[in-house]
């Protein structure tokens, strides 16, 4: 993925249009488990109502195997403004292997 080591975008301190510079910025690691996991563990250690209501058939976190690493990252790119120097993030992050800036 080539990007320009300069863009024109919104600037949210400034307020208007002005020229930011992009830097690739290192990710965060990641929860161990997702959203999606988090909220069924939530929901099997609350025993309520009747029944198992299908919780409990199912295996405990600890079981679940993942199938295989993904070959890409999400990117994070940083947008810094060149009149007030503020920094700010893009919204959604893109897969890509490898990232240029040219």
């Amino acid at each position: 993925m080539k990007k320009p080591k300069q863009i024109k975008r919104y600037c949210p301190h400034c307020k208007k249009h002005t020229a930011h510079k992009i830097a690739l910025s290192k990710k965060k690691a990641p929860s161990p488990m997702t959203h999606g996991s988090k909220y069924r563990a939530r929901k099997r250690g609350k025993a309520r109502g009747y029944g198992s209501l299908g919780r409990y058939s199912k295996p405990a976190i600890t079981k679940f195997k993942r199938a295989g690493k993904k070959s890409s990252k999400k990117t994070d790119f940083r947008y810094t403004c060149d009149v007030c120097k503020k920094a700010h993030n893009q919204r959604k992050g893109v897969r890509a292997k490898k990232v240029e800036f040219k």
